[in-house]
């Protein structure tokens, strides 16, 4: 396993991990509508495939614009907000390194 699948799959193990803490007190649903897709994600890059790792970030950019939102508007979930925005720039990061790496590797 490649260093930038086990980063990716810290940020979505601590993403689903931030969800379920998060959304706990709303009953199991609501953990498995934010948990889930995470979760999945991790599951099906655990060997690391390319179409799990680009759906991972194209689902980043949703929780990092979620998590933005929530910082804004909701001033006592902002620390919660700010860890979301954290795990997705992770998440983004990891599933980008090995394109950034292809385009300004010498040749």
């Amino acid at each position: 396993m490649t260093f930038t699948t086990r980063l990716m799959l810290a940020g979505l193990f601590g993403l689903a991990a931030l969800y379920a803490f998060w959304f706990g007190h709303e009953g199991w649903h609501a953990i498995a509508i934010f948990s889930g897709p995470p979760l999945l994600l991790a599951a099906l890059g655990w060997n690391g495939g390319q179409k799990p790792a680009f759906w991972a970030g194209v689902l980043a950019l949703v929780w990092f614009s979620h998590g933005v939102m929530v910082a804004w508007s909701r001033p006592l979930e902002r620390e919660l907000a700010l860890i979301e925005i954290a795990f997705s720039l992770l998440i983004v990061f990891a599933v980008s390194i090995p394109g950034l790496v292809a385009r300004f590797s010498r040749r």
